[in-house]
């Protein structure tokens, strides 16, 4: 795995877009890079904003910026031609463009013509290392957590991040080992799992989480749900390729149907967690659900308390939202290192 150099500050772009949860590469940066960012920058019909400051790109060069990343991760991973003039804008104020999308930078000849005349970087981040193997499903030391979710965009990364720190804030060895454009971003390495060619996806989970001291964790970003009809196949490659001694299960409650799939309803929790282990045994027969991380964003804060209270005791688990943090949130790490 390869480190990732990238001009910083940033600004944050987010397109036209209307749906929040397609924005996550934004909000992650602003949540756990957020010295790196200095502001936003969005096409005009776009909703969705950060809640930092909008600067236009001139503004953000001015002020220290030197790279504009778009912060959008939407399905499929595309540029559409209406990001074009903001990109060219960004280019011609002095910023490099960095993107986590499926949809090369280069491959755009007015974006490559442009970065080439004005002496831009166009740094795509979102590209596997050489050398992947295939999965050998073999045995190694360390230890090493999973997070896995019902749906997309509703907390994984956001919850591996936290249990690493809460982790190294104990003084235990631990590494946050990302494998989505955000988390690349944040953690300066790792492997983009949805752009790996799928026969060699479970060996780049090995890779991403190699053979480690015995009293080292590794804690993987999961990616996806082993629900999902789009994406269930880079969840199951983590999933095998991970070994996880540990899982925490993510949700976010009051979230109905799978994230641009309507007509599919979002998984239950015990369903998950039920799947999840049953999978997972193939190649960790020891593995376990050391609780689930809930999303609360969405509500206040005696509803979280009294949700979070009433599902640890509906499953018989640790539940907590890590970004509440609290008692619950100690709890739920107790076990994780039970």
């Amino acid at each position: 795995m390869s480190e990732v150099l990238l001009p910083q500050p940033y600004l944050l772009f987010l397109g036209d877009t209307t749906e929040p949860g397609y924005a996550k590469t934004a909000f992650g940066l602003r949540d756990w890079a957020g010295e790196r960012c200095i502001g936003e920058y969005a096409c005009q019909g776009a909703t969705v904003s950060t809640g930092l400051p909008f600067l236009t790109p001139e503004q953000a060069y001015a002020a220290g910026a030197r790279s504009m990343v778009i912060g959008v991760a939407n399905s499929g991973g595309y540029i559409p031609f209406t990001w074009h003039a903001a990109l060219l804008r960004a280019m011609e104020a002095g910023l490099d463009i960095i993107s986590g999308m499926h949809a090369r930078l280069r491959d755009f000849d007015v974006l490559r013509e442009a970065a080439d005349q004005l002496g831009r970087k166009l740094i795509d981040v979102r590209q596997p290392p050489a050398g992947i193997p295939i999965a050998s499903g073999a045995p190694r030391k360390g230890k090493r957590l999973l997070t896995l979710g019902t749906d997309c965009a509703l907390g994984k990364k956001y919850t591996a991040l936290a249990l690493a720190r809460a982790f190294s804030n104990r003084g235990i060895d631990a590494t946050f080992r990302a494998t989505g454009q955000t988390g690349i971003l944040i953690a300066g390495g790792g492997i983009p799992m949805d752009a790996v060619v799928a026969d060699f996806a479970a060996g780049a989970a090995e890779m991403l989480s190699p053979e480690a001291d015995a009293n080292h964790w590794d804690v993987i970003e999961g990616q996806g749900s082993l629900f999902h009809p789009a994406y269930a196949g880079v969840s199951l490659a983590l999933l095998h390729g991970s070994q996880p001694d540990v899982i925490v299960v993510c949700h976010e409650p009051g979230r109905k149907h799978v994230l641009g799939h309507p007509g599919y309803e979002v998984p239950g929790i015990a369903e998950t967690i039920d799947l999840a282990l049953r999978l997972g045994s193939r190649t960790r027969p020891s593995i376990r659900c050391a609780g689930v991380s809930l999303n609360t964003a969405k509500l206040d804060e005696e509803s979280a308390r009294r949700l979070i209270a009433w599902e640890s005791e509906r499953l018989g688990l640790p539940v907590a939202d890590p970004m509440r943090g609290g008692a619950s949130f100690d709890r739920l790490v107790e076990s994780c290192l039970a």
